[in-house]
């Protein structure tokens, strides 16, 4: 982390969730100091595109649905904008596409980030096993701390206080 009264760049993963507007504002009522420069990182996946089912490709349909896409994901970068402004942290707003973990650990790199921050869903022991989880990944790659923010109903979900 950086020395008192030094700037400090702490990369945040937005990716639109509960858990990740939980993350956020843990690290504004927990740990931001005045002198973050903050980078909201948001890792967009494309739903409509994959998931839409498709007996033929048509250029036009996919265009369609990715200028939708594109839409959606310029929408939400300026919602974690106003984030930004709102709370008047300094910092910038990112979009990068790929695997959600190398790409929050690469931009943390480019970056210079001192601090990652990332919210959890909170997965059980075996989807964890199986799918992994975003978190996880960033934990054992980044090179700089990691605070992962663990979202208070998943403790009243299992019965922990």
């Amino acid at each position: 982390m950086a020395e008192e009264g030094k700037e400090r760049i702490v990369l945040i993963a937005m990716d639109g969730s509960e858990y990740s507007d939980y993350a956020f504002d843990w690290y504004w009522t927990n740990v931001h100091q005045d002198h973050d420069k903050v980078v909201l990182l948001h890792v967009p996946e494309y739903h409509t595109v994959v998931q839409s089912p498709m007996v033929m490709a048509d250029v036009t349909v996919i265009t369609e649905l990715m200028q939708e896409e594109e839409k959606r994901i310029r929408s939400f970068l300026e919602v974690l904008g106003q984030k930004l402004k709102d709370k008047k942290i300094g910092g910038k707003v990112k979009s990068a596409s790929g695997n959600p973990g190398e790409v929050v650990v690469r931009i943390a790199k480019e970056e210079h980030a001192n601090l990652i921050v990332t919210g959890t869903r909170g997965m059980g022991k075996i989807r964890r096993t199986f799918l992994g989880s975003i978190s996880d990944y960033v934990i054992h790659h980044s090179p700089v701390p990691v605070l992962v923010c663990r979202h208070k109903d998943h403790h009243e979900q299992h019965g922990k206080h």
